[in-house]
C-alpha cells in the first residue's frame, strides 16, 4: 500500500466537500482489498441529521460497487478558513460503519496533517468493544 497516494486522494476528496453550515471540510480515501481506492467527502444538509461524513460516503460508494473488504482509510479535515490541517479522527457513527465491513485487527485508519506527517491506528484501537453482527448471533 502506498500511504502517500491514499493521503493525496483524501486531500483531493476534501476539496469536494459540501459544507455551507459548518465550513469544516473532510475528505476520505478508502483502500479496498483489491487495491482500488474510493474517495468521499462530507455532505451537509440544512436538516443536520441528513448529513453524511466523508468516511461513510467513501464506504457506501465502495459497497454500492460490490466491494466488501477494505484495508485502510485516510481521513483529512479542516475548517475552510484554516491554513493547515490537524489530525481528524472519524466520528462514532463512522467507526461503527467501519466495524461492519473492516477487520478490527488489520484495518488501518490514517490521520494525516500532511503527506509526511500522519498517525496510523488500527480500528480495534479506535473502537474497542464494538457492536457487530456477532452480537446479534450472526
Amino acid at each position: 500500500m502506498n500511504i502517500q497516494e491514499l493521503i493525496r486522494q483524501a486531500f483531493t476528496a476534501q476539496k469536494k466537500a459540501y459544507t455551507p453550515y459548518s465550513n469544516f471540510q473532510v475528505g476520505a480515501a478508502l483502500l479496498c482489498e483489491d487495491g482500488e481506492i474510493y474517495g468521499g467527502c462530507n455532505i451537509e444538509n440544512a436538516s443536520y441529521g441528513a448529513c453524511n461524513c466523508a468516511e461513510r460516503t467513501a464506504i457506501f460508494r465502495a459497497v454500492y460497487d460490490g466491494k466488501r473488504k477494505f484495508r485502510a482509510i485516510a481521513i483529512v479535515g479542516k475548517a475552510v478558513e484554516s491554513e493547515s490541517f490537524d489530525y481528524c479522527a472519524p466520528c462514532g457513527i463512522c467507526r461503527q460503519v467501519m466495524a461492519e465491513f473492516c477487520d478490527p485487527e488489520t484495518f488501518e485508519i490514517i490521520l494525516p496533517r500532511t503527506e509526511e506527517d500522519y498517525k496510523v491506528y488500527k480500528l480495534k484501537d479506535l473502537l474497542p468493544l464494538s457492536f457487530t453482527g456477532s452480537d446479534l448471533g450472526k
